[in-house]
């Protein structure tokens, strides 16, 4: 069993004993922490706390309970049930709300669980404030309400439409252009709640021909969950058939979007950002934000446009913030996260297929054709699975001090930046790895470069 406490939020395995997993106490202890620290910050005069969750098999019993502690300690909760990520922080805004509890693991396989914190802006708490909320649990710092002051609990299914809604009246997304262009789609959804809202945007905006692979939302994943190649297999297959223009995969919380070229073939998640970049940086010039482990495409597409490009360390928190700072016009994850702040400053998949689709019919071309027109990386993405005798801040500064000669950045682990390649160490906040991300023109280069780094690190570990 497992439990991970960090700022990105309260992230474990269902059932084992309390403190070795995501068990009810668990749930009861961080969600009290949570709704105390809204208590004491929150300028909102609202009282109100809005909880979606994926569809998970324990997602309704996480809910259940994350409900019952919020109206225990005084909160109203708005419940829209069965949401995306994105959906769950539009409806924050939405609701006026003091803040938001997201459940879901993400990208993790059905035994796990999770709360995502948002504040009231609906964006995931800051480094400073997830500390905070972790030093009150650990302190057990909270009063429950009296009997006259419980909270009560409103249901609102309204979201996924207003959500959709929203991403129609996107002025960069152009519905007319998507209809004439008459594609087929593909849509694998994992059997989560983008099985929905995936498709249910398609027909939206005009796409007449769905074909729908693991879209029912039974929370039973048709496939390990993370978008990437190696589980992506029966998409693939149906691309390859010729059966649809393209593919779009999203993960169980949708807030990231893998596409699949017409021809089988992978568009490579990094270059979801990068084409979405590049089109609305054609219709609105601006800067762009991505973190330190994505491709350095999406730099050289924004240079490409005359415009300003930056990193910031890994964790949506630190892309929004940087972005804000920046004023960025698009900006995101190489996970596949988008993030487009003229809908809102989350990553959203919805918003992702919009932009994309419209891309796709302006062009006229191919998928796999627009693919070319990029610039061409290979990242590889490799981990090293941790140990409690592995201290992970002595092999960082042992991996820093070995590569002094070279461009280095360690705002986020440690980045290595070589002449036409670079390499980042960091250890993952959900779950106990440390990842090895390195880019370079081809993926021999690019695992190579991985490999090189597991042997430097197995030396200096000695």
């Amino acid at each position: 069993m497992s439990l991970i406490k960090s700022i990105s939020g309260i992230r474990g395995t269902i059932g084992g004993a309390a403190g070795n997993g995501l068990t009810p106490l668990d749930i009861v202890k961080f969600t009290s922490a949570y709704a105390t620290f809204i208590r004491r910050t929150t300028k909102k005069t609202s009282n109100v706390i809005v909880v979606g969750r994926d569809a998970r098999l324990s997602g309704a019993m996480v809910n259940d309970v994350v409900v019952g502690t919020l109206t225990g300690m005084g909160f109203d909760v708005v419940n829209i049930g069965l949401a995306t990520t994105p959906t769950t922080e539009i409806a924050v805004v939405g609701e006026n709300a003091c803040g938001g509890i997201i459940i879901t693991a993400s990208h993790n396989p059905k035994q796990w669980n999770a709360l995502k914190l948002l504040n009231e802006d609906g964006e995931f708490l800051n480094d400073a404030q997830g500390k905070e909320v972790l030093a009150i649990a650990e302190r057990e710092d909270f009063d429950y309400a009296e009997v006259d002051n419980l909270g009560k609990v409103y249901v609102n299914n309204t979201y996924m439409q207003r959500h959709i809604d929203s991403v129609l009246k996107l002025k960069l997304v152009d519905v007319e252009a998507i209809r004439n262009a008459n594609f087929t789609v593909a849509v694998d959804a994992v059997n989560s709640i983008g099985g929905v809202v995936i498709p249910t945007l398609l027909k939206k905006l005009g796409v007449k021909n769905v074909i729908e692979l693991y879209c029912e939302p039974t929370g039973k994943f048709g496939h390990t969950p993370e978008p990437i190649p190696e589980n992506l297999t029966d998409i693939a297959s149906l691309m390859a058939q010729g059966k649809a223009d393209v593919g779009f995969v999203v993960d169980p919380d949708v807030d990231r979007l893998a596409i699949i070229m017409e021809n089988g073939e992978f568009f490579v998640e990094e270059y979801t950002l990068v084409s979405i970049a590049d089109y609305v940086l054609s219709q609105t010039p601006g800067a762009t934000v991505s973190n330190l482990s994505s491709s350095r495409a999406l730099r050289d597409v924004t240079v490409a446009h005359g415009c300003q490009y930056t990193a910031a360390a890994v964790g949506e928190v630190n892309v929004v913030t940087e972005m804000k700072r920046t004023g960025a016009v698009i900006g995101g994850e190489g996970n596949g996260g988008v993030i487009y702040p003229e809908s809102h400053y989350g990553r959203d998949a919805l918003v992702g297929v919009a932009l994309f689709l419209t891309l796709l019919a302006k062009s006229g071309k191919k998928v796999s054709e627009l693919k070319k027109t990029y610039p061409q990386y290979s990242i590889a993405k490799n981990k090293i699975q941790l140990t409690p005798d592995i201290d992970v801040d002595a092999i960082l500064k042992a991996v820093k001090e070995h590569y002094a000669s070279e461009k280095i950045t360690d705002i986020d682990g440690v980045k290595i930046d070589f002449a036409d390649c670079w390499v980042h160490l960091r250890k993952s906040n959900t779950e106990p790895i440390i990842r090895i991300y390195s880019e370079a023109s081809t993926m021999e280069k690019a695992e190579s470069l991985a490999e090189d780094m597991k042997k430097v690190i197995a030396s200096l570990s000695k």
